[in-house]
């Protein structure tokens, strides 16, 4: 007989390791969208789009974790048109619905950042900004900015854009997934040789030509892959119950 966990059970584990009480964010963390009782499958992905909540159906899942789920601060509240229709889907189907945004780019273990800078193989040397948003390490060796970008490109699968000398020399790195480009000022008060994050902005241009500190972007979707999956399969292993991560691509 294959293992379940409480829907409780679950939400109740999940606000322990997550914290989300620590971070002053843009939406609710937790469970959003409350289905059955007993998990047998959990899917995660990055959004919680239509195309996800599909894709989790046809896979069987009891419940959907998400870095991006709803309810964002600014916007309308009221249940019309696309967020009328995720969630008759949701309710329809009795599949709960958890998302974690801030709390999951900062975790120590499987956030965004930290799994970011293992795929590139960064060994972090601390954090920057508020509840440590932003990661920064020193590389193993020095490199240029071509190299580096290339490095990066090979491991998301994608070309980024990239604001600085390819041939500078890179010593140190600072980055935070997803539309984190703001933090760029942090990093050049740090002295970073390069910020990457994943989106890009007009004004992100004109800090990284002024400064010291070249930036990569990387894209947003592609950057916030990596911490839903970490995160869903520590919770397979400690509940016994059956995962997948199912990813919708996106282009930005």
């Amino acid at each position: 007989m294959k293992s379940t966990v409480k829907l409780s059970v679950l939400n109740n584990y999940l606000n322990e390791i997550m914290q989300p009480q620590r971070f002053n964010d843009y939406c609710p963390n937790g469970l959003q969208v409350e289905g059955k009782q007993e998990i047998r499958k959990i899917v995660t992905g990055v959004t919680a789009s239509m195309n996800l909540l599909q894709a989790a159906y046809q896979a069987n899942a009891d419940a959907i974790l998400v870095h991006h789920g709803y309810f964002w601060r600014g916007e309308n509240p009221a249940i019309t048109g696309i967020k009328k229709c995720r969630i008759q889907f949701l309710l329809g189907h009795d599949i709960s619905l958890f998302g974690f945004h801030l709390p999951l780019d900062a975790h120590p273990d499987f956030g965004n950042n930290v799994m970011l800078g293992a795929l590139f193989g960064f060994k972090i040397a601390g954090y920057l900004g508020d509840n440590g948003m932003i990661a920064w390490a020193e590389l193993a060796q020095a490199q240029s900015l071509q190299t580096l970008t290339e490095h990066v490109s090979n491991k998301l699968g994608r070309a980024p854009q990239v604001i600085g000398d390819a041939n500078k020399t890179i010593k140190t790195v600072a980055w935070c997934t997803g539309a984190a480009q703001g933090y760029i000022e942090q990093a050049i008060t740090a002295n970073i040789d390069v910020y990457i994050s994943g989106e890009i902005s007009e004004q992100t241009v004109h800090s990284a030509r002024e400064s010291n500190t070249s930036y990569i972007s990387a894209g947003h979707h592609v950057t916030e892959r990596y911490g839903i999956q970490a995160l869903g399969e520590h919770l397979a292993k400690n509940f016994g119950i059956q995962y997948e991560f199912i990813d919708i691509d996106n282009p930005v």
